[in-house]
């Protein structure tokens, strides 16, 4: 992933200070290393481009000589060891060029994307702009605590949906087993979420879960192959395991070319696969159940668009996801993620946050980014025929964003929707669960949780 190279060259038309103003919004103690030294080595390519031109010059007149010599019939030995001194310079000066030219696509791809105009400016999530809220009551509706229900995990165990204790005892820490209703509910979950996007005109895609490395260095950050990725050996080349299938599927297009953008784009997928994911650097965070696991489903919304639309398709699908939840009957609030708290890719991003109302807080359910050209322009993705004068490549812009991680939302769900006898199954959920409207209890608390309450 990488922002535009030309961006940082004033002589190519390019705004520096624009992306000097970026990196001061993300992280203010990084701007001269990544910057400076990104100018620097793009000082040194054209340094030595420069070089290697002018030694192509000095070839090109020597073969005319060498040519005018041979016509006349007179000796070209000296010219000829001339020639054969320049083409050992040149092909070094290539060799020079692609080392200039790698070291400085290497610097640039530490640099995030330009942060978008809208995002609040701040290093700490605590200023997250909340930008609206919704309550299944109505405009006046208010969440509240409340310390009379169970908490979603002990929610999930009456109901028999999970088993916490042999799947860690199987998969380790964070492990599970889904069982019974936990299956049912899981999928309904899943396939209400695809057949939503479905009715939105999405194309429903499983990606591999698995990619190659050189395919996923082009998709994901670095950081994230030592706090996020699994990796996998075999027979052939490693591989990693994916942590949303919004990788593969950015990949999906790679070095591709919709020279027809009006007719061709945009494309949405509704991506649904098993995710899988480290959660270095969570521990101790978020422990109860199945919220925060190493391995869940998600249905994903993954949209390509004419770099002039992107703006307008991340509104649509920030959109997508609050009818979502709103048809779940959970309340939420919609926050802006402050400049700080972006990853590189994203130009601007949007969390929904669902109330659990045991907990008393705002959980994220929901990232939706608007990535722009940032991601397609690593992936090669590029977007209509180049026009007359144009310096430029165009790319597409990608747009990426959690319809539902399932294990996740439902933790939120038993939470809203328990009584003093059971689940009620939300609406939407009824024809995937073979119509049930109920789920009793099947049992009781364990004796270990019982003791805590009292």
């Amino acid at each position: 992933m990488t922002i535009d190279v030309l961006d940082l060259i004033t002589e190519k038309g390019g705004n520096p200070e624009s992306a000097r103003e970026s990196q001061r919004k993300q992280q203010v103690s990084i701007v001269a290393l990544d910057l400076g030294g990104s100018f620097a080595k793009r000082s040194r390519v054209y340094s030595v481009e420069f070089e290697q031109n002018q030694l192509n010059k000095q070839l090109n007149a020597l073969q005319k000589d060498i040519g005018a010599k041979k016509k006349a019939k007179e000796d070209a030995t000296e010219l000829l060891t001339q020639k054969g001194t320049l083409d050992a310079q040149i092909a070094s000066q290539k060799k020079a060029v692609a080392e200039a030219e790698a070291a400085m696509r290497a610097k640039c791809s530490t640099i995030g994307n330009i942060v978008g105009s809208k995002v609040p400016v701040s290093q700490t999530e605590d200023d997250n702009a909340v930008v609206r809220t919704w309550h299944p009551d109505g405009p006046n509706g208010q969440v509240e605590q409340k310390k009379d229900i169970l908490p979603h995990h002990e929610v999930m165990l009456r109901l028999d949906m999970i088993d916490m204790d042999r799947g860690q005892k199987i998969a380790g820490h964070r492990g599970y087993f889904l069982v019974n209703d936990g299956i049912d509910l899981n999928q309904a979950l899943i396939n209400y979420g695809l057949d939503f996007l479905r009715k939105k005109e999405y194309r429903k895609i499983q990606p591999p879960f698995f990619m190659r490395r050189d395919a996923m260095a082009k998709t994901a950050q670095l950081s994230q192959f030592d706090e996020e990725l699994y990796k996998v050996t075999g027979d052939e080349d490693d591989k990693y395991l994916i942590a949303t299938s919004e990788q593969p599927i950015s990949a999906y297009h790679s070095e591709e070319w919709f020279d027809s953008p009006k007719e061709q784009l945009p494309i949405k997928y509704a991506g649904y696969s098993t995710c899988f994911r480290k959660e270095a650097g969570s521990h101790g965070k978020d422990t109860w159940g199945i919220f925060r696991v190493h391995q869940f489903e998600k249905v994903e919304q993954f949209c390509i668009t004419e770099p002039e639309k992107s703006w307008e398709m991340f509104e649509e699908m920030v959109a997508n996801s609050e009818a979502f939840y709103q048809s779940l009957g959970l309340p939420y609030r919609l926050v802006a993620i402050v400049s700080g708290a972006l990853n590189l890719a994203a130009a601007q991003k949007y969390d929904l946050e669902a109330w659990f109302p045991f907990q008393g807080a705002y959980k994220e359910l929901v990232s939706t980014s608007n990535c722009t050209d940032y991601q397609a322009r690593r992936l090669e993705v590029r977007c209509g025929l180049k026009k007359p004068g144009e310096a430029r490549k165009v790319y597409v812009h990608m747009l990426n964003g959690t319809m539902t991680a399932t294990e996740r939302s439902l933790c939120c769900i038993v939470e809203n929707w328990q009584t003093a006898e059971g689940l009620v199954v939300p609406p939407p959920l009824r024809p995937y669960m073979q119509g049930r409207e109920f789920l009793p209890w099947v049992k009781e608390l364990p004796k270990g949780l019982q003791k805590k309450k009292q």
